[in-house]
């Protein structure tokens, strides 16, 4: 199966690729092939050829959990999206990181997206270990 890891930056892109390669990695040990995509850098990428989608991101604020705006207009652009089965994520952060999963989450399900699971992840090997059980068949 063909898998998408989706990430968007917020104040720290090094760490949020890091989590999102982590995750394709333990995805792609279930034997699946795993693309990950810079929602931010490559706003023209389609997702309608993946039959599992990851999407992943972090708070561009410290209290409110706001998100970048770009999260929903590439949900918007994406393809046929509706129906998808998909993950959310996002990068631990000491305030913000559970209302940034709600946006990212809002975003998703507005595009009609089937959310299966969600997390806040906290470091590149529990982001890899995740992806070895995450259930995407």
């Amino acid at each position: 199966m063909r898998i998408a890891v989706v990430f968007f930056e917020g104040k720290n892109r090094k760490r949020l690729l890091g989590l999102a390669q982590a995750l394709a990695k333990g995805i792609e040990t279930q034997g699946h092939q795993v693309d990950v995509i810079d929602g931010g850098h490559d706003v023209n990428s389609k997702l309608t050829i993946y039959g599992y989608i990851a999407i992943g991101g972090e708070a561009i604020t410290t209290f409110t959990g706001k998100i970048p705006d770009v999260v929903s207009r590439y949900l918007k652009n994406a393809g046929m999206i509706s129906g998808k089965r998909c993950y959310a994520f996002v990068g631990k952060s000491p305030i913000s990181a559970n209302r940034a999963l709600q946006r990212i989450m809002k975003a998703m399900e507005g595009e009609g997206m089937f959310l299966k699971n969600s997390g806040v992840l906290n470091s590149e090997v529990e982001a890899q270990e995740v992806g070895r059980r995450l259930h995407v068949a």
